[in-house]
């Protein structure tokens, strides 16, 4: 329903240009796409002053999704895991083709979520900052409001440096016709789709219905973080979601998710030479997610996106009740389903 709402946002209010990929011809999409005229405040001569303004995020937080450090495996030119392809999963902190550069501040570390009753706080934990001490890439979190694997919006801030709550350079994007993630959600399709993502702009830098949706700000010391505060009255009242958390440059383009659907596992590459006949990157470069983390439930893991730790077989002398099991981080607890006997 709210995605049917969203739809009649496109009648008569803008033109969205769309330059699919065709076969062989790696050039990204243009998203054309901006703020539709109904959004933009009338021109005014007046200073905006933002009426809600993200406190201090809650201490405890309540979900959270690590994720690979690349950094001790720089020097060979590799990822240490976490990076399939055809599963949606990226660990590319480096360069194309050469991976002789590391990119510590699109490392992503650990992620985290925790709510209160106005705002979402989502938390990017980054190895580090840049050689220069700032932060170069463009950081942003998914929001699966129905858990069915497809995206649904997508907020984030691009070389992010203010030590306060700002909305300056934070944008809100929506996938109106529902094309994020094709068929199968997360996993790559095969055709590639030609769909365009995120393709409507809800907010940017304070143009909007509310200006003050959505703000960002970062730390630069220990642990480097970039943390998003946003209004929960955008997810309508939905208890039940999904995030997944993003870092990347050129090649983190909304309109191109979702990322592996729009790429060949050849022309993507891969990060490891365990993979040898796609080692290494190529079209897909500077580039790293975390697994999504589910929000207000107790995941079965069928959920698309989840990351599943399997965990040795039971020792020598237990009973061989469950031979395999995967684990889920859930807030603070440690969540294992058994998935084989």
């Amino acid at each position: 329903m709210r995605k049917f709402i969203f739809s009649i946002l496109f009648i008569g209010i803008g033109v969205i240009g769309f330059s699919a990929c065709a076969s062989g011809d790696l050039a990204s999409p243009t998203l054309m796409a901006v703020i539709p005229a109904t959004l933009v405040p009338p021109a005014t001569d007046e200073i905006l002053v933002h009426k809600d303004i993200p406190g201090d995020s809650p201490a405890d937080v309540s979900y959270r999704s690590g994720d690979q450090d690349s950094s001790p495996m720089a020097d060979k030119k590799r990822a240490p895991g976490g990076d399939r392809f055809t599963f949606g999963r990226f660990e590319r902190p480096f360069n194309a083709d050469a991976m002789d550069v590391y990119f510590p501040d699109l490392d992503i570390q650990d992620t985290w979520l925790v709510e209160d009753e106005m705002w979402l706080y989502a938390g990017l934990i980054l190895k580090s900052t840049s050689d220069d001490g700032f932060l170069r890439g463009k950081y942003g979190f998914e929001i699966d409001s129905n858990v069915d694997g497809g995206g649904d919006w997508l907020v984030l801030v691009d070389q992010p440096d203010s030590l306060e709550w700002s909305t300056s350079g934070v944008r809100v994007l929506f996938d109106a016709n529902d094309d994020v993630g094709g068929l199968p959600p997360v996993d790559a399709d095969s055709p590639q789709t030609t769909g365009d993502g995120y393709e409507t702009v809800l907010f940017d830098s304070d143009q909007g219905d509310d200006p003050d949706l959505a703000w960002s700000m970062v730390i630069l010391q220990e642990p480097v973080t970039v943390q998003f505060a946003l209004k929960r009255s955008i997810l309508e009242g939905d208890d039940q979601y999904m995030i997944g958390m993003w870092a990347g440059t050129d090649d983190f383009d909304p309109s191109l998710f979702d990322l592996n659907d729009h790429y060949s596992h050849e022309q993507a590459g891969a990060a490891s030479p365990d993979f040898e006949y796609f080692y290494p990157i190529k079209a897909l470069s500077e580039l790293d997610n975390a697994c999504r983390i589910p929000i207000g439930f107790q995941p079965v893991g069928s959920e698309p996106g989840l990351c599943p730790v399997a965990i040795p077989k039971n020792e020598p002398g237990e009973p061989a009740s469950c031979k395999q099991t995967s684990c889920y981080t859930v807030g603070n607890q440690r969540i294992c389903i058994c998935t084989g006997y």
